[in-house]
């Protein structure tokens, strides 16, 4: 028994081995790369004011589910771990990281890093201290490229993100809280992630350790090869939990070449809001799965409206590539080159249909938000009462015509499928609404027990939600 219990200690000594034998080891990577990391710090002089101090947040990027609010409002108000003159006056200064891409002195890092600065200084490996010139940047990529003034510096080496595969080890270099040259290492957890205020980025999402500082700094493969900028966390308190995002190379470096060329970059537009489409718009659409990008308003004078495009078309193919997910268009849309033709293939009331069109350049839009107080009329079928808008309404909302004002959201269907106060029903089963009274003459033939179609607009952004409609 003793000789069979030394032979089972045996065999669990060398499983042990074997197991710490094939976890990787990263010690080379970080010394050939890690000199090729920088700090970045900036500093922006503080604006003269009258008004009083205030620690109110900014406000957060339309678009976030409630259920996300809690865990973007840390780092969207402080994405890089900076740091204020506590009684309002002398200067702002935020900490970040960055990596040279050329001998000469160009440096990536993240557009949040650098924003709004005054100077910028490079901080190399070897300590040198750099003054750096802010070639371009691009907020919805959030990127940025810098250049100092230097010579033979040690560069990295540009991966490939589309041959990253998930479950693959990763590692990170940066400056998390100022506490430089720090390796992080982890797995990639997915592919193609698609965030709030992010929609022309796939990010890729790792467990790798993440924190403020770290903004900017690259994301290595096992080949020692940048697949990535470490740009986001998802956190409640501001820390590390897991959830890290980067920006891959080859959407970085489109983004790069274009800055270097013109200064800036341009992102190809189609027009169009989407959402994805959930089992209950599936079933109410007749599709036998959830698939594809439901488009919820076509911009005036846009492409899509330029190309006949139609709310509540499903867009399932961009030139030839799967849209599976919403978010799985933009970034394909973003980096298409402006005026190059390109093609869709959609589902218009059941059928399949290819619309073709001419990439435009993104433009900056905004859409203001109304309310009011005027008399609802009930309507009993969906539990809420709705309002006529008026005339100034529409302007602000940029509404020509159509649309009732949610007043009040009672109990029933409506409020169970989410409508909320201060909703601009735009359409029900595909039928346009045109005032109140048309609201409820065509709810009162909402077929019972089904999920149907609704449009909304809600903050500004249109919306499809499925009611369904108590029997």
């Amino acid at each position: 028994m003793y000789k069979n219990l030394k032979w089972l200690m045996l065999l669990a000594y060398l499983f042990m081995q074997d197991a710490v034998a094939q976890l990787p080891d990263f010690t080379e990577m970080v010394k050939t790369n890690g000199i090729a990391v920088v700090n970045i710090s900036t500093t922006q002089k503080a604006k003269p004011s009258t008004e009083e101090p205030t620690k109110e947040q900014q406000p957060l990027p339309e678009g976030i589910p409630p259920e996300m609010e809690e865990l973007f409002k840390h780092f969207y108000n402080n994405p890089n771990g900076g740091s204020e003159d506590e009684f309002g006056g002398g200067e702002t200064q935020s900490l970040g990281s960055g990596f040279i891409v050329s001998e000469d002195g160009f440096v990536l890092t993240n557009h949040h890093v650098v924003k709004d600065a005054d100077e910028i200084i490079v901080k190399l490996s070897d300590r040198r201290e750099l003054v750096a010139k802010l070639i371009g940047s691009d907020a919805r990529t959030d990127i940025a490229v810098l250049k100092v003034d230097a010579s033979h510096l040690p560069t990295v080496t540009i991966g490939s993100p589309q041959q990253l595969q998930v479950g693959e080890w990763v590692l990170a270099i940066g400056s998390p809280f100022g506490f430089e040259q720090s390796v992080t290492a982890g797995i990639v957890s997915a592919k193609g992630r698609s965030l709030p205020g992010g929609n022309y980025v796939p990010f890729i999402q790792t467990d790798v350790a993440i924190n403020p500082g770290n903004s900017g700094g690259p994301l290595f493969n096992m080949d020692g090869k940048v697949v990535g900028i470490n740009s986001q966390i998802y956190s409640r308190t501001g820390g590390f939990m897991g959830l890290s995002f980067a920006i891959p190379m080859d959407v970085a470096m489109n983004v790069v070449d274009q800055i270097k060329a013109h200064g800036k970059a341009a992102h190809g537009w189609l027009g169009v809001q989407i959402q994805d489409v959930t089992r209950e718009l599936a079933e109410s659409f007749g599709m036998k799965k959830p698939q594809g990008a439901l488009v919820s308003k076509v911009v005036p004078g846009s492409p899509a409206e330029q190309s006949a495009l139609q709310i509540g078309d499903i867009i399932t193919e961009f030139n030839g590539q799967a849209i599976d997910k919403s978010g799985d268009l933009p970034p394909l849309v973003g980096i298409t080159p402006i005026n190059e033709q390109a093609t869709l293939k959609i589902i218009r009331q059941g059928e399949n249909k290819m619309v073709t069109f001419k990439i435009g350049l993104l433009p900056d839009q905004e859409e203001k938000l109304a309310s009011s107080k005027a008399e609802a009329k009930p309507s009993n079928k969906l539990g809420i009462s709705v309002i006529d808008l008026t005339a100034e309404q529409r302007e602000s909302l940029q509404l020509p015509k159509g649309g009732v004002l949610v007043q009040e959201v009672g109990k029933g269907s409506g409020k169970e499928s989410g409508l909320q106060r201060g909703d601009i029903i735009l359409r029900l089963q595909n039928q346009v609404i045109n005032d109140a009274a048309d609201f409820d003459k065509i709810t009162k033939n909402l077929p019972a027990g089904k999920s149907i179609a609704a449009l909304i607009q809600r903050r500004g952004s249109p919306a499809f939600l499925a009611l369904k409609i108590d029997k």
